[in-house]
């Protein structure tokens, strides 16, 4: 029988990509406000470009924020210390135009509804430890290792702004080997293109990828193939909160809504039903109940219930797809006010999120990771 073969792709970012600096903006300004009032209602988008901040959208809450503060510490921690960066957390200007939220929208919010319609999606599979794809894990620490190169001076001409791709081999639904790794990383003008291959491939390519599924003389490695990578940051493109979906989530894995995490506090299904359903996927694949498991949600808004729950295991399930949902139905509450007390969401944890993946990582703040409900399931399931 002939084996199926195929190459999958994901990527990440650092937290110095214009996109990741305003998602960062985003959720610390959310993380300010729910740090002093925890229950208030924030959808905060950013935009950056050359030399200019604008921090935007819909706040109710009963605290007061600086916002052109946390905008600009935001940015000195990320690293744009220095005009000669192409963007200077002192020097730039800050615009904040802030609304209150709609009160058409609010009363539908007040009464426990979901804030929006829209659709979600959650996933987990058995490639890796943290049980999520092994393309966009391996991208995401491609990128902290980028970055943590630079903060620790070990490559001391590298600037925030980088990127990551890796180009996994799968082999009857497995992965197999790391075919290409592309890693584009801003840098000072006096670096030469073969020196920062040589201190890529050893510093961030070698010790990130595990020796077993990488073949350094076959594998194809693109280090900053433009050639030269000096501008970058805000003056290099511009940055928008939501422009980094698939880096946020599953690297391409999994279908998704459309909607965006950062600037949103919990009452937003966008990103709180999103942050269920991995929870509930993980907890079906860390239960052996599948291989991997998609869990599709959507909403109407100011309604409670999900309008529906879909369950997809891709044959790899040891029960019925119809009756894991109805496991799911029965151990997890889907309702905007159920999720958030859960998942105990209506506190200020949002910044770490918003750089190198919202899901996969050991944080125990990011309780949508746990997998304490395996023997619930299991039981149920009768496994």
């Amino acid at each position: 029988m002939a084996r199926d073969e195929h190459l999958f792709t994901s990527e990440s970012v650092t937290e110095g990509h214009p996109d990741k600096i305003a998602d960062q903006i985003s959720d610390s300004v959310l993380d300010a406000i729910l740090a002093q009032d925890p229950m208030g209602r924030v959808a905060c988008e950013t935009l950056l470009t050359t030399g200019l901040v604008v921090v935007a959208g819909e706040i109710t809450t009963s605290c007061y924020v600086d916002i052109p503060r946390v905008a600009r510490e935001t940015i000195k921690q990320v690293g744009y210390t220095r005009a000669k960066f192409g963007f200077d957390f002192e020097t730039c200007g800050v615009i904040a135009a802030i609304d209150e939220q709609s009160s058409d929208i609010a009363m539908g919010v007040d009464k426990l509804g979901a804030g929006d319609q829209g659709l979600m999606f959650g996933y987990a599979c058995t490639e890796t430890a943290e049980l999520m794809p092994l393309p966009i894990i391996l991208a995401h620490k491609l990128a902290q290792r980028l970055s943590e190169r630079r903060k620790a001076g070990a490559i001391d001409y590298l600037r925030p702004d980088g990127k990551s791709q890796v180009t996994v081999k799968y082999v009857d639904g497995k992965p197999r080997a790391v075919e290409t790794v592309v890693v584009s990383t801003q840098h000072g003008p006096e670096a030469g293109a073969s020196r920062i291959r040589e201190d890529i491939i050893e510093q961030v390519i070698k010790p990130t990828i595990p020796a077993e599924l990488i073949d350094l003389d076959k594998c194809v490695i693109h280090v900053n193939p433009t050639g030269r990578f000096v501008t970058g940051g805000p003056m290099g493109d511009t940055g928008l909160t939501g422009r980094k979906i698939i880096v946020d989530t599953y690297g391409g894995s999994c279908p998704h809504g459309g909607g965006a995490f950062s600037g949103k506090d919990p009452t937003k299904v966008d990103r709180s039903a999103c942050y269920m359903a991995r929870h509930v996927a993980k907890n079906i694949v860390a239960a052996g109940l599948a291989e991997r498991a998609q869990l599709q949600v959507a909403y109407a808004i100011g309604v409670a219930e999900p309008v529906s729950i879909m369950v997809e295991t891709f044959g790899t399930g040891e029960v019925p797809n119809a009756e894991l949902e109805r496991l799911v139905r029965r151990h997890f509450d889907f309702t905007p006010a159920g999720i958030i007390k859960y998942l105990d969401l209506r506190r200020p944890i949002y910044k770490k999120t918003a750089a190198y993946g919202h899901f996969g990582r050991p944080d125990p703040d990011f309780t949508w990771e746990r997998t304490d409900r395996v023997k619930d399931l299991r039981d149920d399931a009768k496994l």
